[in-house]
Order: C-alpha cells, then structure tokens, then sequence
C-alpha cells in the first residue's frame, strides 16, 4: 500500500511539515529511473540547517518513495533536473482527491507531481496555470496530456451510490487497491446484506483515516499495509519511518527472491483456481446426479401412452420406480411418444455432460497435486539457475494470452506449447491459410461461428490431452456457445481443413474431424 492513496493522506501532511517553508535546493538523478529532491532552509557555508532528501526510485517494476538522512552526490554521470526551480520555497505538501498523487506546491504556483501509478509512475511539473511544463520520464508520453485540476477525483461515496452499483467497490471505491479488497472480502462474504457491507466498508474505511502502519509479508514479499494483513513483523506510526523501513527491505531483495515470489504467487493463484473449479463441478455433479430423473421420466411416458391427453401441458402419472405419483411437464404440440423423446435426450446430454465433468474432475485433482508440489519444490529451491531451469523444465509459465497491438492473433502458451485464436473471419483466414502447418491442430466451435484455433505442431511429439483440451476451451469460450455449459468442438489436422473458392470469410471445409465436448473457458 506504499502508492495507496490512504497511505498518501497520511504521508502528504508527514511531508508537509518536513519541507513546508523550506527551499527547494536540486533535483538530480544519477542513475537511470531514480531522482534525488533536495530542501533545506538555506544554501552555502553558513548553511547550518540539514537538508531533507527525497529519494524516489520509478522503475516499470518498483516504484517508491524514501527519505535517506544522508546522500552524497556523485561528481560524474549526474544530471540536474527542474533546475528552473531552484531557491524556490515549498509552500504545500498536498495529496490529491481520490487519486495516487500528490503535489509539492511552490511559491510561484508551480507544482512538483508525484504520479504514482504502478509501473507509470512519474515525476510531473506543472506550471501555474496547470499545464505540464516538465516530465522525469519522458517515455510516458500521455504524462505530457495532464491536467492538474483533473487529478482530483469527485466521487460519489453514499450509501445511496452503493446500493445504485448493487454493493460493487470498483466505481465508489478505485483507491482500495489489492490489500483493502484482500482484507475486506471474507468480511463482506459473511455480511449479508447490503446495509451490513456498508457498516463494514465504514469501519474499514476509519481504520484507513486513522491507521497504525504496518510492516508485514504479503504474497511473500515485504509490504506496508494500513490494514492488519499478512505476516506483520512491526508497527510504526510515522509514515515517513515506515515507508522507508519498506523501502530498504524490499531494496535488498535479490533477483532469486523476487522471482521466487513471483512464481510462488502465481502458483498460489493457480492452486486457488483449480480449488474452486473442483468445488464448483463436483457441486454441478452432484446437481446432475440427484436430479437425473429424466430417463426414468421418459420410460414413465412410453409405459403410459395411452393415458396421456392430446395436447396436454402437464400429466400426473404412477411413477412406478418410487410407487407414487408423478407430475410430468410436456410440450403440447408433441405427442406422447415425442415428449418421451425429449427426455431421452435430456438423459444422454446429461449422461455426457456427467461423463465430461467426471473426466474434468480426474484431470483436475492431479493437476492439483502437481501443482501443490511444484510450490513445495520451488519454497526450498536456493539459486536462481535452479529456479529457472525448474520453471522452464516443468513448464510452468501460465496459460496467458498477450493482447499486444502488434500481435495479429490471441496467443497462449500452455504446457510448452502455443496456441494461436483468431480474432474475426478475416483474422481466421489469416491464421488458417497463412500461418498454419499442416501438422498443426486445428479446432473449432461446431455448427456455430467462432474463432479458429490452432496449437502448433512439435516435430516428434504427440499433442498432449491437457493441451487439446485447453485449446478446445478456447475455441468454445470464443464461439456462439461461450454461455453453453458444454460445447461440442471440432479436432482436427489442418491438412485436413480447406477452403473452396467462394466461401465467405472464415468459413472452411472439414474433411476429416473428431469432436470433443469441453466447458467453454477463456484466459
């Protein structure tokens, strides 16, 4: 919560009272995405007043804030920065409504910003009449469009607001960020209804206003947290004390322990996810199995034809498997022998849906405890080759499809293996006819449009049932049939896939197909 715009309330004032009055001396930067703020009461030999540094460290990876008691320039490969400011004193230290900034305002109405945004966090000058004169980073090229004015954020924060968004923290609430939501979820999980969410969110919101902070571990990394979360370790209640106490801990992490965290996290994610798939479909199978009574329905009719009216809507018949009555709905426009039909084929779609969730299960629970051991193994792994011949051997780099403007298809790498989506019909010509191998797997929705889909061939290796399946979620969840709990999808070589002259874009032939049945799931 170091970027948090709770931890800026608390951090503005700090600062405020630190530099407020004093002279800002030079700004310089002498490594790459690092500046160093100077102020002090005055300049030169007489100067007996100590300066007070502002350290800020704006890589795409880490950004932060910290307040070294000392910093001694170095005389070669320094540049000065927003040298025009000079000798200008500091009248406010302010953070911005609702947003992660905050502004050192000088006296002749110029603005050093603070713009803490993640991996676009900048350092931006505005003059006084709040255009951006200057930027630290200038690769941020939508920092140069900033208005200050805008960077306060009118919200409306009520109880009425909350109930309009049906209880949703994202529209009223965008500054709780990832450790508020984490501590407030389970609290709002068992509140019930909206009033007590809302009491919740109020109290949380007190302790934010008026918090202790907190040093902790988080996702196994070091953390500053205005909320009791995680593995706390100590307390301060001076936010410029505790930011740098986050600051120098996370500065000593190596290159092994921020990878290894990151995997571990991941890892947690995905142990999470297939945790609640598990639960979801075995909940789905249970469902299925206690209300399977369709084809008991179905014999029930065929038993008793001659009872059942024309055009009826609903018959009461002797269920002869309880020894009771049974209500049967039917289609009036079917005869009795048709609406029997309808339930036979309601008890083989649910047969194989059964079958499928089944398999899925299987799959799914020895996914699970290879997952579970890749986090063990990966918790005593002690050097950073290890680490990452680990990771590349058991492939374990997430299933994650990359949306960047120069790729011309969706991409996911799944189990070593990438699998390419079209994106449109003419995207799906492309990818068809241009950019497949005949050894590639094709798939595709059955009898609805959708996108193409192809995992890409490895010489001497069959394609793995995991990836088949997790390409043929794909093509499911990016068809007509993404809201279908299952969905039939056509498997096949690409050499078997063509196109005849005159067909409309992104439709081809199939000689030659499998189908199998997967729930549709997109990234």
């Amino acid at each position: 919560m170091h970027q948090n715009h709770y931890f800026l309330r608390q951090l503005a004032p700090a600062l405020d009272r630190e530099i407020g009055g004093k002279r800002f001396l030079e700004a310089f930067s002498q490594e790459r995405d690092e500046i160093i703020l100077v102020f002090a009461e005055g300049r030169g030999k007489h100067n007996f007043y100590k300066p007070f540094f502002i350290k800020a460290s704006l890589r795409p990876d880490f950004a932060s804030l910290s307040f070294p008691e000392q910093f001694d320039r170095a005389r070669r490969n320094s540049v000065d920065l927003f040298t025009d400011l000079y000798e200008q004193t500091v009248s406010q230290v302010r953070v911005f409504d609702n947003e992660r900034a905050l502004g050192i305002y000088l006296e002749n109405g110029e603005v050093l910003v603070f713009k803490l945004f993640g991996n676009r966090s900048n350092i931006v000058r505005f003059d006084e009449k709040g255009e951006v004169v200057e930027v630290f980073n200038n690769k941020l090229t939508g920092d140069h469009a900033l208005k200050l004015p805008e960077l306060d954020r009118d919200l409306d924060q009520s109880f009425e607001a909350f109930v309009a968004q049906d209880g949703k923290l994202g529209m009223l609430f965008p500054t709780f960020g990832k450790v508020v939501k984490t501590y407030l979820q389970p609290k709002l999980e068992s509140a019930g209804t909206l009033a007590g969410k809302w009491e919740i969110i109020q109290g949380t919101l007190q302790e934010l206003l008026h918090p202790t902070f907190y040093f902790t571990q988080l996702d196994h990394l070091p953390t500053l947290s205005l909320l009791p979360v995680g593995d706390i370790t100590e307390t301060f209640d001076d936010p410029l004390e505790a930011l740098n106490r986050f600051y120098y801990a996370y500065a000593r992490i190596g290159n092994l322990e921020k990878e290894k965290a990151e995997w571990l996290r991941l890892l947690q994610k995905r142990i999470k996810q297939t945790e609640n798939y598990l639960a979801n479909s075995f909940q789905k199978l249970v469902e299925l199995e206690e209300g399977g009574k369709n084809e008991e329905l179905g014999h029930i009719l065929m038993a008793n034809l001659h009872l059942v009216p024309e055009r009826a809507e609903r018959v009461e018949l002797h269920d002869f498997y309880r020894d009771q009555p049974v209500s049967i709905k039917l289609k009036k426009d079917l005869s009795p022998q048709k609406n029997a039909e309808v339930y036979y084929r309601k008890a083989k779609n649910e047969k194989i849906e059964t079958d499928k969730i089944q398999e899925n299960l299987d799959s799914r629970e020895g996914e699970l405890i290879q997952l579970r051991e890749h986090y063990a193994a990966l918790e005593n792994i002690d050097l950073l080759r290890d680490l990452r011949n680990y990771v590349k051997k058991n492939g374990l780099a997430p299933g994650k499809a990359t949306e960047d403007q120069g790729q011309l298809f969706r991409r996911v790498e799944f189990q070593n293996y990438t699998i390419l989506v079209g994106r449109n019909a003419k995207n799906n010509d492309l990818l068809t006819q241009q950019y497949a191998h005949k050894e590639d797997l094709w798939l595709h929705a059955r009898d609805v449009t959708g996108s193409h889909v192809l995992i890409k061939y490895q010489a001497g290796r069959k394609f793995p049932a995991p990836v088949i399946e997790r390409a043929a979620e794909l093509a499911a969840w990016y068809s007509k049939r993404r809201t279908d709990s299952l969905c039939p999808v056509i498997v096949t070589p690409k050499k078997f896939v063509r196109k005849p002259k005159g067909l409309p874009a992104g439709a081809v032939v199939v000689e030659k197909e499998e189908v199998i049945m997967v729930q549709p799931l997109g990234e």
